[in-house]
């Protein structure tokens, strides 16, 4: 068995753990080893923007996790993809570039988590940006983190937003500015027309630092204490092409997790951390009682309307060979065109009812329409109006099933569970289908195509979400933030009565932001490493 020393080891390389190896190693005398689980990079179709149709469900790219059959959901199980790369699920994701609102990251610090406030973690996501426009108050220009301005529009999308407009969202040309609420072209994450995901924005500039070692297909099986009553992380052992092999902690050194909602609490409970009745269950010995491990999942389930309609649509170009030709060389000489389209053109944030103070829904809105990413368009000209509600109340779970850290742990949702949730899901399907009827967008609509059953009591739209709906691909919160008995790391990041260890991925959000969740990710990994080196000077 081989051994390797480090002062810090991050496991997981996605949107987090790509920003901790950078800062971290940014001092010399710091010694950095990062394990991920997946490949390298380089699968073509990760940089290009709209690759991620060949990327998720593609086993060498994305884990390819379902989760388990849902009750709200009619019994349905989703896919849930994560991604199995250098870049985790900033590699594979639909570029779209969200921080949520300001009053998120309050309420955290007004749950007692200090320095999460808004006016705290707004530094970072400028510290993290390159922003195309430049900088201003609320953007940075000399992140690493390229977010620009889409390369493609169209005259439907355009309607789409009028369509908003007249149903009484504002204009808004900077959804991540002074306020959240209105109706814009989404900002993505990409470099001249190429994905700019957390590895190229973090790991690639500084890969070659001496003091920064990058371990691909190294599958981490369980922290290593110091005997078989301590409560403190020493090391890791982890597998890679057959061999089990060690990565121990230098004196004062930190293991941190970073290997996502799922991932980071699988660690967990394999290592004996976590509710003592799961892990008795799943054949593994407790060590420290967590009762949060795993708990409070959180997801952004989103309704997808299809709609036909009379002007041409990507389902168009992409479906006929000359101008699916002409898409590609479009993008081969000027990067531009549908290829340079991240996952939605238009997003809207809007409140579904009266007496909100922030938006409650967000939509996403795609000049093309496929029963899902990864497969065939429509053989019509369609658009999809996907919308979501952007703080959910229902609660699932993640645990795992054995001791094998192979296996996948059983994901539980429980979408829809909430009441408020069902209600949410009412009012965004009625505002959805309410644009479809404004003078912009009307014109332009020929049938519904999904829901095919023209629902119209609440009971039928409520029935009609449960069976459309799809996860949009935002799990967080399974290794919350807090100072309660439920809460899994304070709010320094630090696991709850276990010395050396630290999470640090989207799994630690008390509440899921509202919105895409990369950006914040990405910030996390940014205080993430300022919490750490703060600490270390103090220890010194």
């Amino acid at each position: 068995m081989s051994q390797k020393r480090a002062d810090f080891l991050i496991v997981g390389a996605g949107s987090a753990g790509c920003v901790l190896a950078n800062r971290l190693s940014a001092d010399p005398m710091n010694h950095v080893i990062l394990l991920e689980a997946g490949g390298r990079d380089i699968n073509p179709w990760i940089h290009v923007p709209v690759g991620y149709f060949k990327t998720l469900h593609n086993p060498n790219t994305d884990w390819c996790y379902k989760s388990e059959p849902e009750p709200g959901l009619n019994g349905r199980s989703l896919d849930w993809p994560r991604g199995k790369t250098l870049g985790g699920s900033s590699s594979i994701n639909g570029l779209l570039y969200v921080r949520g609102q300001k009053e998120d990251y309050d309420r955290w610090a007004q749950c007692g988590n200090r320095g999460w406030s808004y006016d705290d973690v707004l530094p970072l996501f400028k510290r993290s940006e390159s922003y195309e426009k430049g900088s201003d108050d609320y953007h940075g220009a000399d992140g690493g983190l390229s977010v620009s301005m889409i390369r493609a529009k169209s005259d439907i999308s355009q309607a789409f937003i009028d369509a908003a407009v007249e149903m009484g969202v504002p204009r808004n040309y900077d959804y991540n500015g002074e306020q959240q609420e209105g109706v814009s072209y989404f900002h993505q994450t990409a470099r001249n027309g190429f994905r700019c995901s957390s590895a190229k924005a973090f790991l690639n500039p500084v890969k070659k630092r001496p003091n920064l070692e990058i371990l691909t297909h190294a599958h981490t099986e369980t922290l290593i204490f110091e005997n078989d009553e301590s409560r403190r992380v020493i090391g890791v052992r982890y597998s890679r092409k057959g061999q089990t092999h060690e990565v121990m902690l230098k004196p004062g050194g930190e293991v941190i997790l970073s290997a996502g909602a799922i991932g980071s609490p699988q660690i967990l409970e394999l290592s004996g951390i976590g509710r003592g009745d799961v892990l008795q269950k799943a054949g593994v010995k407790l060590r420290h009682e967590l009762p949060g491990v795993g708990e409070n999942l959180q997801d952004h389930l989103q309704i997808r309307l299809v709609y036909e309609v009379n002007s041409q649509t990507l389902n168009d170009a992409i479906n006929k060979f000359v101008p699916r030709m002409g898409i590609g060389l479009n993008y081969v000489l000027f990067r531009k065109g549908p290829m340079s389209l991240g996952a939605s053109q238009v997003c809207v944030f809007a409140k579904s009812m009266e007496g909100l103070e922030t938006p409650d829904i967000q939509f996403h809105f795609q000049p093309l329409s496929a029963d899902k990413p990864g497969i065939e368009m429509h053989p019509f000209s369609g658009i999809t109006s996907s919308v979501c509600q952007l703080r959910p109340e229902s609660r699932g779970h993640i645990h795992i099933a054995s001791p094998n850290a192979a296996d996948y742990p059983k994901i539980v949702p429980n979408y829809l569970s909430a009441t408020a949730d069902q209600l949410c899901a009412i009012r965004a399907v009625k505002f959805a289908r309410a644009m479809t009827k404004t003078k912009a967008l009307s014109p332009f609509i020929v049938r519904e195509h999904v829901p095919s059953n023209d629902p119209q009591t609440d009971e039928q739209l409520l029935q009609c979400a449960r069976d459309i709906s799809q996860t949009i691909y935002h799990p967080t919160s399974t290794c919350r933030m807090g100072n309660d008995d439920m809460a899994v790391v304070d709010d320094r990041l630090r696991v709850r009565g276990i010395a050396g260890l630290r999470v640090a991925d989207a799994s630690i959000m008390p509440d899921i932001v509202s919105g895409n969740t990369n950006a914040p990710t990405i910030m996390i990994g940014e205080k993430a490493s300022d919490l750490i080196l703060e600490d270390r000077l103090m220890k010194s």
